[in-house]
């Protein structure tokens, strides 16, 4: 089977697919996703101007289009079409609802050529721009939640709904992909190669969908919905906590979802739309796979201790000097750690060997405040105890330890309104700190 191409044009990697908060499919919103069908039927309208010409084009009686487009109407709870002598027009809540529904539907088009082009020329001699298999939104969701779960009756009991209801809506996309989605096993369902691609890229529409009421509501001037944010350590300490205050005094209506996992996770799951960016230390290979990346700010790397350390007190320290010291190192093979081995190397000093290894700041505070430890990392990370005395930073320089920190997102899909106004938050809070630094 060929490899899934994002509409990045990066291959997508199998990392972590079915990790995933999965808010397009717990069972509270399983009924409140709007229906893919109906919102094929407002695009097709949208673009011919007019029920009968929508209905000839999609090969359906015009009375089927025009209660499509009532229930979809009824179930956003805003019109979205302007019915004029000349025809219909999309209102401006219909326009902002067209521009979500096209990054949903762009996803489901890659989907439906990526099976195709795995298939018998018999097969794919005509092929829908998104087939009817892929235009049921509850079966979409009923076969990521059985991905999460790779049972067919917890996923059944998580959904509250039966079996073989989960089992024919299966059956139905198997047929319709023309490969197996799963393989029985006797522990369970395990995703197929080709299953695991596949389900990436509905997740990924799926998340465009559930954007689709927030969207309407930032229309109406209320910013509403869920953010996920993917929070390295650098920012959860002083400026994401900020962020998230400032957005939730202005916009109650917005709740966030912090994820503190590692990096490789995060970006699987923002490869997937269940995290809408992340927050940190930029990677130098975001570009190449599918992400894009905005600096905000750089910082460099100190060493901590606590105020009554033995060394809080000396002037121009070396590195040379604290080889005997215990050390509280980031773990091996990460980008920091790296960046420390290559400040001992250019010193020609042996990086210590450590202590502890470790990225958890209460682990790393505690073991700081209780021993005569050092740890190397941004001030930032322990600011606040460094504000208060707490902890003092030695002085000793480490050129070269500079990192950007910045957001990543994806290179396609646009954030929620939700998103880009604590996207905003974030940017505000940086400037003003730099403001106050200079």
């Amino acid at each position: 089977m060929n490899k899934l191409v994002c509409r990045c044009g990066a291959p997508c990697p199998n990392l972590d697919l079915f990790r995933t908060r999965n808010v397009a499919t717990s069972p509270k919103r399983l009924a409140s996703l709007p229906s893919l069908a109906h919102l094929r039927v407002l695009a097709a309208v949208a673009q011919h101007g007019s029920a009968t010409r929508a209905a000839a084009a999609l090969f359906r009686a015009q009375s089927a289009v025009t209660r499509s487009i009532r229930e979809i109407e009824q179930a956003l709870g805003e019109p979205l079409l302007e019915r004029r002598a000349t025809g219909m027009v999309p209102t401006a809540v219909g326009r902002a609802v067209l521009d979500r529904n096209a990054r949903v539907f762009g996803e489901l088009e890659d989907l439906a050529s990526w099976c195709a082009a795995g298939q018998p020329r018999a097969r794919t001699a005509v092929v829908p721009t998104v087939p009817s298999y892929l235009l049921n939104t509850r079966r979409l969701q009923l076969l990521v939640a059985l991905a999460r779960h790779r049972h067919m009756p917890t996923a059944a009991h998580a959904l509250g709904i039966s079996q073989p209801a989960v089992s024919a809506a299966i059956r139905i996309l198997e047929s319709g992909a023309g490969f197996p989605l799963f393989d029985r096993t006797t522990s369970g369902l395990q995703p197929t190669e080709a299953g695991e691609q596949f389900v990436l890229q509905v997740r990924r529409a799926l998340n465009e969908l559930r954007h689709i009421p927030d969207d309407i509501a930032a229309v109406k001037g209320s910013i509403r919905g869920q953010v996920v944010v993917g929070g390295l350590p650098f920012a959860r300490t002083r400026i994401l906590p900020e962020a998230v205050a400032r957005v939730s005094r202005s916009h109650p209506g917005v709740r966030v979802v912090t994820d503190e996992s590692a990096y490789e996770i995060l970006a699987a799951d923002l490869r997937a739309g269940d995290v809408d960016f992340i927050f940190g230390g930029l990677r130098a290979a975001d570009m190449a796979s599918g992400f894009r990346s905005e600096r905000l700010m750089s910082e460099a790397m100190v060493v901590l201790a606590r105020s009554d350390h033995p060394l809080a007190a000396s002037r121009g320290l070396a590195l040379a000097r604290l080889g005997r010291q215990q050390w509280i190192l980031p773990r091996a093979h990460t980008p920091a750690r790296t960046i420390l081995d290559d400040v001992f190397a250019r010193a020609r000093v042996r990086t210590p060997e450590p202590a502890v290894e470790t990225a958890d700041l209460a682990m790393i505070r505690g073991l700081l405040l209780r021993t005569d430890m050092l740890a190397i990392l941004p001030a930032q990370q322990l600011h606040y105890e460094c504000q208060t005395g707490s902890l003092a930073v030695l002085d000793i320089a480490l050129p070269g330890t500079e990192r950007d920190i910045g957001l990543t997102l994806r290179t396609t899909g646009e954030p929620s309104p939700a998103a880009r106004t604590l996207i905003e938050a974030i940017r505000g809070v940086v400037a003003e700190m730099a403001a106050a630094a200079t």
